[in-house]
């Protein structure tokens, strides 16, 4: 059973995808698996595949090459493809989160254009990513904000660095027709009727973001010190603080909720430490969003296997 209507939120980011092709295959690439699934035309899930990844095939980084080992990397893809029976169609690619940068900036007046709107975002991120602003793929999307004028959700990566993706799905005769992260896709599962914090956890990656009310309020991704195996509830504790310190200034009041991905069975200590410090409820994203009706059935199989990116690819789908 699913919810009779959407988080605000979700609304919003699913008009900003709306342009966007919603092929009915995608291939979600992280750095220890590759998973893919394919969906019926009404959005359920026809069938899923995942391969494990040898440890350094895939390095996610937004500056330097990510596939490090290439035949590694096309093995698992192609054996997701091929148990997906995929074949010269559109895929749609979720990348690693540092792949993606994503920016929450605020104006006081902004270009309604697109064609003044985009040289203008990349002259205010040049000192903010570690690269060329005029070699990046850019999408933004706007939403109000607290006060005057209006906030910007940027999302930017490196043009040669996704094309390393694509060619791994290009090899096989496939067409990358839309690229997006992991975490962008799985903010589709939060219910923003409060204030909530969702921290996802990917090998050594951990990405933060909070959402309230039709609004993205914050995001941060970080490096880890640790790959996940060996993360501390403390260390998650002051990785994702300063996003949470950030809001409550910004917005005045705390954060009410808080959801987890990537920690595996491992949550309950991650939780604990969580609680005491927000005081508010620490759940599972996939199991949350199983519990109050968001999801269909035939997605529990890749809520299962904490495939929270595919997942929320389906929410925009349906």
């Amino acid at each position: 059973m699913q919810r009779s209507s959407q988080p605000a939120f979700l609304r919003r980011f699913t008009r900003w995808m709306e342009a966007t092709p919603h092929p009915p295959l995608a291939v979600e690439i992280s750095a220890d698996r590759v998973a893919g699934a394919r969906f019926a035309r009404t959005g359920a899930v026809e069938s899923f595949a995942v391969a494990e990844l040898a440890k350094g095939a895939v390095v996610p980084s937004a500056i330097e090459a990510n596939i490090l080992n290439v035949q590694a990397a096309t093995d698992a893809v192609r054996s997701v493809c091929q148990a997906l029976d995929a074949k010269a169609e559109d895929v749609a690619l979720l990348l690693p989160d540092p792949v993606i940068r994503v920016f929450v900036q605020h104006f006081d007046d902004f270009p309604r254009t697109s064609q003044e709107a985009l040289p203008m975002l990349r002259w205010r991120l040049k000192k903010s990513v570690p690269f060329e602003v005029e070699e990046t793929l850019l999408s933004y999307m706007k939403q109000p904000t607290k006060g005057e004028g209006l906030d910007v959700v940027t999302a930017i990566a490196r043009l040669r660095i996704v094309k390393e993706y694509e060619a791994l799905v290009e090899g096989l005769g496939l067409r990358p027709g839309v690229v997006l992260s992991s975490m962008l896709a799985a903010i589709s599962l939060l219910d923003d009727r409060k204030p909530t914090m969702l921290s996802r956890v990917s090998g050594t990656s951990l990405t933060t973001a909070i959402v309230r009310d039709g609004v993205l309020a914050g995001y941060r991704c970080t490096e880890l010190p640790v790959h996940v195996d060996s993360l501390t509830p403390q260390l998650l504790l002051e990785e994702v603080y300063p996003l949470a310190a950030y809001y409550q200034d910004t917005w005045q009041e705390g954060i009410q909720a808080v959801r987890v991905a990537g920690v595996g069975n491992r949550l309950p200590a991650f939780a604990q430490a969580l609680e005491e410090e927000f005081k508010c409820e620490v759940r599972s994203l996939l199991n949350a969003a199983v519990s109050d009706g968001s999801l269909r059935a035939d997605a529990r199989p890749l809520a299962d296997r904490e495939l929270e990116g595919l997942v929320g690819w389906m929410l925009h789908r349906s």
